[in-house]
């Protein structure tokens, strides 16, 4: 079965957006995020996996955009996920990763797009930025 998940677009107070580096997305920058858990709503999934891939608490979390992601070879498993994306806010920026990134960087949305993002990060700032810039 398809697999739901969201992202996370957390930006600081600065208005600069967190992006990690992980070994499930070879070369690539992406955001932290991952499955909703049975019983759980998106905005609360969001939640959590900001807090467990970063340590960082969220708010103010509103949705970007969907996308399917069907056996892509740009991850590192064979898998059919559809991702919901959201930005968010965070008072820290006192990132403490877990073992799902390796890296991460704080960055301004339009010099994201001068690095190498994975596609769907790429699709959903340029969504967020076609809004808010």
């Amino acid at each position: 079965f398809p697999e739901p998940t969201v992202g996370a677009f957390i930006f600081n107070s600065r208005g600069e957006m967190l992006l990690l580096q992980s070994h499930k997305w070879p070369g690539r920058y992406v955001v932290p995020g991952g499955h909703v858990e049975l019983g759980e709503r998106l905005e609360e999934a969001v939640v959590r996996e900001a807090k467990e891939e970063t340590g960082l608490d969220v708010h103010d979390i509103e949705f970007i955009n969907y996308q399917q992601f069907i056996y892509d070879p740009a991850f590192w498993k064979k898998r059919h996920f559809i991702f919901f994306d959201f930005a968010c806010k965070t008072d820290s920026v006192d990132v403490q990763l877990n073992d799902e990134a390796e890296g991460f960087v704080w960055v301004e949305p339009r010099r994201a797009l001068t690095m190498e993002l994975d596609t769907y990060t790429r699709r959903s700032v340029e969504e967020w930025l076609k809004r808010y810039a």
